[in-house]
């Protein structure tokens, strides 16, 4: 049976958190010398002289709605890099414990585990890109803490199976962490919806794609009370910067607006879709939850080096597990994905006369 007990080291129940100014007092109005912040302003035109909310209180009262959570279940982070590496942080003992991942998957789990010192089992997804959860559950050893699903599945871009990622909830003791980055661009409902179920369950999400926010480094990561609190410790005293707050909340206002640009994203998939399984040199694209297509070439390297050479950038996954001959092409404007469109087709002339 899971306890979070039994998953997070022992001694980060123990631990007292560094107290910042602004956990100590935190009121709006006042003469503030109590953080040993420069009085006199910034040597910018705005003054960003003070510490931001450590807690982001204001964001997460914002949010918690729109994700169907409470504010006490959501974690902010510089990315969804950093609640990757503080679950690990967390959990898991350097040189003792693992983690197992779903290759082909998100890389920075792997990254993040190793910085930590963090054995990382491995076990493929099936051809399709789904789980097999019984090559899974034989590959969890006694210090196995997290299981990595990330769905839609990055680089292919695939929803995994809902009842698989319920098996490994109800067979697993440990933490089952479900990356949700690309959420927006499917059909089904967040698993943050039934983080009352599942103890175990943690949910990451980005502002990066949908909401087109990936210069701000925007992560958020859902779960129960107890363990955001854990993550609320262990984290940098002030992880996500005034500026970005205050950008955030704004945005927070024009939920219509990422919806629209979804929207947008899901009809230039489709044209983007149809437009690529009408060039030969194209053997397969792999069906698409994600503002991406996983496209299968005839010769990727030389598609790959073309493209670079036409100022086209992909990205060659023909390295990655279950990947080979693949590139992942990111959905593009309508004006984007033409060019690409073309200088494949030209591609393919110069290819047929050579």
């Amino acid at each position: 049976m899971f306890s979070l007990k039994n998953i997070i080291r022992p001694h980060i129940f123990d631990l007292t958190p560094y107290s910042s100014a602004r956990d100590e007092y935190t009121g709006k109005i006042g003469v503030f010398l109590d953080a040993n912040e420069n009085p006199f302003g910034s040597v910018l035109p705005e003054n960003h002289n003070r510490y931001p909310d450590p807690h982001q209180v204001l964001i997460k009262e914002k949010l918690a709605p729109l994700k169907g959570v409470t504010p006490r279940q959501t974690f902010l982070g510089n990315g969804s890099d950093e609640p990757i590496d503080l679950l690990i942080r967390a959990s898991c003992t350097p040189g003792k414990d693992s983690i197992l991942i779903l290759p082909p998957t998100y890389g920075m789990y792997e990254v993040s585990a190793s910085i930590n010192d963090v054995k990382v089992i491995k076990v493929p997804l099936t051809p399709d890109y789904l789980i097999d959860t019984e090559a899974v559950m034989r590959a969890i050893e006694p210090d196995t803490k997290i299981v990595w699903v990330c769905s839609p599945n990055n680089p292919s871009g695939n929803l995994v199976q809902g009842d698989a990622i319920e098996y490994l909830l109800n067979n697993f003791d440990g933490l089952v962490v479900v990356d949700e980055a690309y959420i927006d661009f499917a059909t089904i409902p967040s698993w943050n919806q039934r983080l009352a179920e599942f103890p175990n369950l943690v949910v990451l999400q980005t502002f990066s794609k949908a909401w087109g926010l990936a210069s701000l480094r925007l992560g958020m990561c859902f779960a129960s009370e107890e363990l955001i609190a854990i993550l609320n410790k262990i984290k940098p005293p002030y992880n996500l910067s005034g500026p970005t707050q205050q950008y955030l909340l704004d945005a927070l206002d024009h939920a219509e607006k990422k919806d629209a640009m979804v929207q947008d994203v899901l009809a230039e998939r489709d044209q983007l879709h149809r437009a690529l399984g009408e060039l030969s040199e194209v053997v397969r694209i792999h069906p698409s939850d994600a503002n991406f297509l996983l496209v299968e070439f005839k010769d990727a390297a030389a598609t790959m080096k073309y493209l670079i050479d036409e100022k086209i950038i992909v990205r060659d996954r023909s390295k990655v597990t279950l990947c080979a001959g693949c590139l992942r092409i990111s959905v593009g404007t309508s004006q984007e994905n033409e060019v690409l469109v073309k200088a494949l087709k030209k591609f393919r002339q110069n290819s047929v006369i050579a």
